[in-house]
């Protein structure tokens, strides 16, 4: 094997940055992967065991075990199984300059020859663009190591499936053929593997500023690393919202903007302007007046609803989905017509499926007419929806709860902003704007959605402690009450309507 083959997931990274490569050789303890890098990866495994399954149902196949065995041991290996006729699975290959390991190889005729079949499987729910750079790369380090190749495809996650239980995931991916825009990328591979040789010989690392390329394709887990040391801008551009403009993009690439300030007006929208010029004036706007006519046709009474959910890329509860957001948690905050404020909710830790439970608790508690308003529509209208496909005995009431949503970010979007927002309407940046004595830093635990998902799959763990389960319950309960009295406090704000004093963190516990 040559002195450093450089892997795919290396050859990748240098696709993303040249400076990522460098540091996946030279310095990878500095890598600092998040908690959904890692849900990500904890999926991706589970699809490739299922994987297998599917493709050898028999379980006949050879499956090489690159940490059991060392990559010297599983490259051999994977030789000797190449004269055979039965699946292998995590093949591994080290040709050319370049190291691979396929997911799955399937014994085919190539040319009236014995050859192979090759599938990538993708944890993800499409072909991503950078998905081909990645199979073009697998394809010919395997051609190169000599393995004969009649087809190349991409087995991804079909998120219109359903889930029907008892362990049967047959449905789950859904492949596409590369085989023949794969085939003809070699002289672009063989390229790119000599560039990256050439970055990961230099003795330091390139000189590359963060910018756009270090979530792009994805999170790159060098960025604290990187950044640390770099000049933070006044203004940084990443505070402009939506950078999606491709005129926007090349020009902050062209001239290495890291100062919102350095863009010329004509490459923002009226939003991003509006940023600009608050945060550079460090002034708020709020149009005050139109802010209350748009809440003045939903007078009380009226709820304020958020939904807190969870999701399995592979499912685990009959009739779900792939990816399905899942709700297991409610917070209902219910304004009278005389002010007076009340709180309930609903939170399912029992492991089984919540949605059934879920959705008879949201109609019992929503039954007074009124508002019911959510900060962003659309996830919890989603979500409404799904509850109504699956329990027809409950459509009626759930679609009639989905036609009162009242959705407080566009009016927040349209009417306020804050310095302090930073760009972001979302409700944690508004609600400190609005009201400083409600922060959800000062929360025990669990302080944003992802950390209440992490924390729902820590509490249904098996081996998980009841007293730990029940103080992760107190967690969750207090965050997602605290999103319900943030919209509180935005409609009053919003509509110029008083509410009774005190409400403050003391107020998070349930009725």
């Amino acid at each position: 094997m040559a002195p450093r083959d450089l892997s795919k997931s290396k050859l990748i990274a240098f696709r993303q940055c040249p400076k990522r490569l460098w540091l996946e050789v030279h310095q990878p303890g500095l890598r600092e992967d998040s908690k959904s890098t890692q849900a990500i990866f904890k999926t991706g495994h589970q699809v490739g065991e299922i994987a297998q399954r599917l493709y050898d149902p028999q379980g006949q196949g050879a499956v090489i075990d690159l940490h059991a065995e060392g990559v010297g041991p599983a490259i051999e290996r994977t030789r000797s199984l190449l004269g055979g006729e039965l699946p292998i699975f995590e093949a591994g290959f080290s040709a050319a300059g370049g190291m691979a390991f396929a997911d799955v190889l399937l014994p085919m005729e190539v040319d009236g020859k014995p050859g192979w079949r090759m599938v990538e499987v993708k944890s993800s729910t499409s072909v991503k663009d950078y998905y081909l750079d990645d199979i073009a790369i697998q394809t010919y380090v395997a051609r190169a190591f000599g393995v004969r190749l009649g087809s190349v495809s991409l087995a991804h996650i079909d998120t219109g499936w359903t889930y029907g239980g008892d362990g049967d995931y047959r449905g789950l991916l859904v492949e596409k053929d590369l085989t023949e825009s794969t085939f003809t990328r070699e002289e672009e591979v063989r390229e790119w593997i000599a560039q990256a040789h050439a970055v990961a010989d230099l003795s330091a690392a390139p000189d590359i500023s963060t910018g756009l390329q270090c979530s792009a394709p994805f999170a790159c887990g060098f960025f604290g690393h990187c950044h640390q040391n770099e000049l933070t801008a006044e203004y940084p551009v990443t505070w402009l919202p939506r950078i999606q403009s491709k005129d926007l993009k090349t020009y902050i690439s062209d001239h290495a903007v890291v100062d919102m300030r350095d863009i010329p007006s004509a490459f923002l929208n009226a939003r991003q302007r509006l940023v600009r010029d608050c945060t550079v004036r460090d002034e708020c706007y709020f149009d005050a007046v139109e802010a209350q006519h748009d809440l003045a046709r939903y007078p009380l009474p009226g709820y304020f609803l958020d939904f807190e959910t969870t999701q399995f890329g592979v499912p685990k509860w009959a009739g779900t989905r792939p990816f399905q957001s899942l709700p297991f948690q409610f917070s209902l905050h219910h304004l009278d017509a005389h002010g007076v404020l009340s709180h309930q909710g609903f939170l399912d830790l029992s492991g089984d499926d919540p949605s059934l439970a879920f959705a008879r608790s949201l109609v019992a508690l929503c039954s007074e007419q009124g508002p019911i308003f959510v900060y962003n529509t659309g996830f919890e209208g989603r979500r409404i929806l799904d509850l109504a496909e699956r329990f027809a005995e409950l459509r009626d009431p759930l679609l009639a709860i989905k036609e009162r949503l009242v959705d407080l970010l566009p009016i927040a979007q349209a009417r306020f902003y804050h310095p302090s927002q930073q760009g972001s309407w979302s409700i944690k940046k508004v609600l400190p704007a609005i009201a400083p004595e409600l922060r959800y830093d000062q929360l025990a635990g669990v302080q944003d959605g992802d950390m209440a998902m992490q924390a729902y799959l820590e509490a249904v763990d098996p081996a998980t402690t009841s007293e730990r389960k029940q103080e992760i319950g107190a967690q969750l309960m207090s965050y997602c009450a605290l999103d319900t009295l943030a919209m509180v406090k935005i409609w009053s704000k919003f509509s110029a309507s008083p509410l009774p004093l005190g409400i403050a963190n003391a107020e998070f516990g349930t009725d």
